[in-house]
């Protein structure tokens, strides 16, 4: 089966009516999931709250229809909440909808170059460190609608939020509270009534009702943004020119970084509840597409959202039908009852994405990483200070550039070169006499066998020249163990060049035993067999010391009958 075929076209072979109903009744749960958390996101994200459903239908509908996910479900998230009122605010609604269509081409060539694999190479304390920051982030973002604090356009900077906040608490409406609270109240405590009916929604019912009936003095969605429109906008492709590419580059690449990622990791969580497994490239292309049709449409960025996709799990969804009938749902509730959504109070909204905040602080996971070694719990920390108090996009190079480091690092320290005696006992697998094969030898310091162990890259090339340019004066053999080298890089061949050329003007052959695939394909490739020749690779160190022996007592007699290992040509 191809890695660029969409799951829909593969689950409805053998597709049943009662597997329909059950689609039918997990897409309709998750799209009254969807529908406050998209307007709430929208509205975080510095945009009107209608942009968030136009996300849920066109992004949600296109990844079910063209992911490699059988019940991923698609559409905006907390994760971009930071980067899109970043962007908003520097570069404008143009600017956005720029940078997310660069977003989708992005993440379609990640699919097509099949780097869908290799994404999710992303550290555990990378991905916990933004996650809990933009946690904090939302949480810290939510404050004034949640107080009915008056104030002034918030700046995007987490700092300057607080700044703000702290001159302008004496503002705070405490019937804004009340109502906050009380939607707090039902979010948290509706799970004990239904799991079925979504507490978020019921919770916005609910003040909705109250402030509209009792003409509570609340902001809501109508006296912040009007009268908001119940159809999908037309279709519009934002002004293009070289300056704006440039200057979007670096947000666009951030955008398809974390949707490829959080995408990828909803779909490795979905596919271990229900023992499927995915296609990562083709969801990549899908996520892309959305972004585009998204973004063309109005909306903003969309990726793979987890807490969706397990309510669709969970309640039956087993295809990507259920995510399309989501998407179909989201845009009747728009048709039929958008004019109502003016009547929902801000501080409901921000009830809700608190409880996002909470849900994605993972501060159960971040705690227990505290447990981990020194340097993970550095990155983590890093990565989440710099998220709170600079931006997601440094938080993730600076992130990505320490994890490379510590690896290699830890790669440096598990390879070591350690010179093996001869009058020493074997202790590996290799069946080898130490003893028998030091007898066979006249003056043994004559000959110095080093074992390396571990990868030999450029983390360790360093030490393996430091070691053997130490060889002894009467040293006129060098057998090198390499059965314990998975691979080697160009750094440590460079590294085996130069301890070839110091051994051959200190009149030293060098003899090579145990070398596995990757190391000899890499030697030959570079020249370096042909260089040594053939006789001076040998499967174990006692055929190595024995043709040792032989060339010191004849250098015209040559050791053919031993069985070697013959270099790829």
């Amino acid at each position: 089966m191809s890695t660029l075929s969409p799951k829909l076209f593969t689950t409805l072979k053998g597709y049943t009516k009662a597997q329909f109903f059950k689609d039918l009744t997990a897409g309709t749960i998750v799209a009254i999931i969807a529908l406050p958390l998209s307007i709430a996101l929208a509205i975080a994200s510095g945009v009107s709250p209608e942009k968030g459903i136009y996300t849920a239908i066109i992004a949600g509908f296109i990844i079910s229809f063209l992911g490699g996910s059988r019940v991923q479900i698609g559409g905006p998230t907390g994760a971009f909440m930071v980067i899109v009122y970043g962007i908003v605010m520097q570069y404008g609604l143009d600017g956005l909808m720029i940078a997310t269509m660069m977003a989708g081409v992005i993440m379609i060539l990640f699919g097509l170059l099949k780097l869908g694999s290799v994404i999710k190479f992303i550290p555990y304390p990378i991905t916990t460190g933004f996650t809990s920051g933009i946690a904090v982030t939302i949480f810290t973002s939510q404050i004034k609608d949640f107080m009915g604090l008056t104030t002034d356009e918030l700046p995007a900077d987490f700092l300057g939020k607080w700044a703000i906040y702290l001159k302008t608490f004496d503002t705070t409406d405490w019937m804004t509270v009340l109502v906050g609270v009380l939607a707090l109240i039902i979010i948290i405590g509706w799970r004990k009534i239904s799991k079925k009916i979504p507490g978020a929604f019921v919770a916005l019912i609910v003040t909705s009702v109250l402030v509209y009936a009792l003409k509570l003095p609340v902001a809501t969605i109508g006296t912040k943004y009007g009268t908001l429109s119940a159809a999908l906008p037309a279709l519009h492709i934002p002004e293009l020119n070289m300056d704006k590419v440039k200057m979007l580059v670096e947000p666009a690449f951030t955008i398809a970084i974390l949707g490829s990622v959080e995408s990828l990791l909803s779909a490795v969580v979905s596919d271990g509840m229900i023992g499927g497994k995915h296609r990562s490239n083709m969801e990549l292309v899908a996520q892309g597409t959305a972004n585009i049709a998204s973004a063309a449409f109005g909306g903003i960025p969309a990726t793979g959202a987890i807490a969706r996709t397990v309510a669709n799990i969970k309640n039956g969804g087993r295809t990507p039908v259920a995510g399309m009938v989501h998407a179909v749902v989201l845009f009747l509730i728009m048709m039929l009852f958008m004019p109502l959504v003016k009547q929902v109070p801000l501080a409901a909204l921000a009830a809700v994405l608190i409880v996002v905040a909470y849900n994605m602080s993972e501060w159960r996971e971040f705690i227990g990483l505290f447990k981990a070694p020194k340097s993970d719990i550095l990155v983590m920390l890093i990565v989440f200070i710099i998220t709170v108090l600079v931006d997601l996009v440094r938080a993730i190079e600076i992130g990505m550039v320490l994890a490379v480091f510590l690896f290699m690092k830890r790669m440096s320290e598990v390879s070591n070169i350690n010179p093996v005696t001869l009058d020493a006992a074997e202790e590996g697998d290799e069946p080898f006499d130490f003893v028998t094969a030091s007898k066979q030898v006249e003056h043994p310091d004559m000959v110095e066998i080093y074992e390396i162990n571990g990868p030999f890259f450029f983390g360790a090339a360093d030490k393996f020249v430091a070691t053997l340019s130490e060889l002894g004066h009467r040293t006129r053999a060098l057998i090198i163990r390499m059965r314990n080298v998975p691979a080697m890089d160009a750094t440590a061949l460079k590294a085996f060049k130069q301890i070839l050329k110091s051994c051959k003007r200190k009149g030293i052959t060098v003899y090579v035993t145990g070398i596995n695939e990757q190391p000899l394909a890499a030697l030959t490739k570079a020249g370096i067999t042909e260089q040594m020749g053939e006789h001076a690779f040998f499967e174990n160190v006692e055929e190595a010391v024995a043709f040792a022996k032989a060339a010191y007592d004849s250098a015209q007699k040559r050791a053919w009958g031993y069985k070697r290992v013959k270099p790829e040509q």
